[in-house]
């Protein structure tokens, strides 16, 4: 043990810093008894075997779980996962951020900038004026600030699930997060 009374083992648990807010995507009641907050990179293999079991918990708890996506793009990694998000922000204030952000998923091995604006046309969306706010990057500020509340939060890698703000240390598979979301809707 050391001076402060902290063995060199001890585990430290990874708390949300930023708290959900309007200003982020949502699905679910806002008074569900679990939210999920989501920390992803659309271009992310994990993030993409993630998404099917996210939705189906939303599926299996629909009156228990509020799901939040926030943008973690590894852009270092990914090279097409800025813009990717930088999409989905150009739809979200036309209010279709999830349906851009599945599309994006489904489709994640075609991010680059001819079939984003495919994408955005089969979300029903203007395409020019999308790809203009893309380009003059308009949103990116909005994506910058869930990636530091990310870093502030511990996130170092992507998907990084947070289940009423206590980082999620299990893996993504349904059984997993149906027991977290169980356990913290009981709580």
């Amino acid at each position: 043990m050391t001076a402060a009374g902290i063995t060199p083992l001890q585990v430290t648990v990874s708390r949300l810093r930023a708290a959900v807010t309007d200003e982020d995507h949502t699905q679910g009641p806002l008074d569900a008894p679990a939210t999920v907050v989501v920390y992803g990179d659309f271009q992310c293999p994990h993030c993409a075997a993630a998404y099917p079991n996210l939705r189906e918990l939303r599926r299996q708890r629909p009156g228990t779980v509020r799901l939040v996506f926030r943008h973690f793009p590894l852009a270092n990694v990914h090279p097409y996962a800025e813009i990717a998000a930088e999409t989905a922000e150009a739809a979200g204030v036309r209010g279709q951020f999830w349906a851009m952000h599945d599309w994006l998923f489904a489709h994640q091995d075609q991010l680059d900038p001819v079939h984003l604006a495919l994408g955005t046309q089969h979300v029903g969306l203007p395409v020019e004026e999308v790809a203009a706010e893309v380009n003059d990057h308009v949103h990116l500020d909005r994506i910058r600030r869930d990636f530091v509340s990310g870093v502030r939060s511990g996130v170092d890698g992507t998907p990084s699930i947070f289940v009423n703000g206590t980082r999620h240390e299990g893996t993504y598979a349904l059984s997993d997060l149906l027991t977290a979301v169980d356990g913290a809707a009981r709580h």
